[in-house]
């Protein structure tokens, strides 16, 4: 069970497909939205049940180059403390020695590391998921849901979803493997927004 983040998570950009917002071009720097982004794990535990946690929290930024794709990245942190497990018993399991170690290593991250067009509207992020102190890589396929001024924020704004899957085993969390499951699904969905002017 405790299995993983990524995500992390999480994240996303844009292709050539997608539109700038009204008057902007090139490389735009968006930061995440904790508040409007989700990173979900789900595994299946001896196949009796399919349970999920939330990573929540999410701090990092996104560039997004809808002229030149390759030129968009992301990065973001992933801090235990915003792990909801739904109930106080599962969230101390997890984060204890046993799982997440959250004492010893107190987030996930991910950094891009290439970011490509994979057909209209979508994209194909590969970057480096750090949890429990390893480092791996994993492939988000990605989805624009909307490029353009946030109406509450009256900002430019980006949003994705995203999927990838990974093995918990390969981060040091291969307790029970194969009765509880080894791959975890990732669903990220995440909101960003151009930072207010200083």
């Amino acid at each position: 069970m405790r299995k993983t983040l990524l995500v992390a998570a999480l994240f996303a950009f844009a292709g050539s497909a997608f539109a700038a917002p009204a008057g902007t071009s090139g490389a735009i720097t968006y930061k995440i939205d904790p508040n409007h982004t989700n990173v979900i794990a789900s595994w299946s535990h001896f196949g009796f049940s399919n349970p999920s946690v939330n990573f929540g929290n999410a701090d990092g930024t996104i560039v997004y180059d809808a002229d030149k794709v390759s030129a968009s990245s992301v990065q973001v942190t992933l801090p235990l403390t915003g792990l909801s497990a739904l109930a106080t018993d599962f969230y101390d399991h997890l984060t204890s020695a046993d799982w997440f170690d959250a004492a010893k290593y107190p987030a996930a991250t991910f950094k891009s590391t290439k970011v490509e067009a994979a057909g209209e509207g979508k994209l194909k992020v590969t970057g480096d998921l750090t949890v429990k102190g390893v480092t791996k890589p994993v492939v988000l396929e990605v989805k624009l849901n909307k490029a353009g001024e946030q109406p509450m924020a009256k900002r430019a704004a980006v949003g994705f979803d995203a999927t990838a899957t990974v093995k918990r085993s390969e981060f040091g969390l291969g307790k029970y493997v194969p009765n509880v499951s080894d791959d975890v699904s990732l669903r990220i969905t995440t909101e960003a927004i151009v930072p207010k002017a200083e």
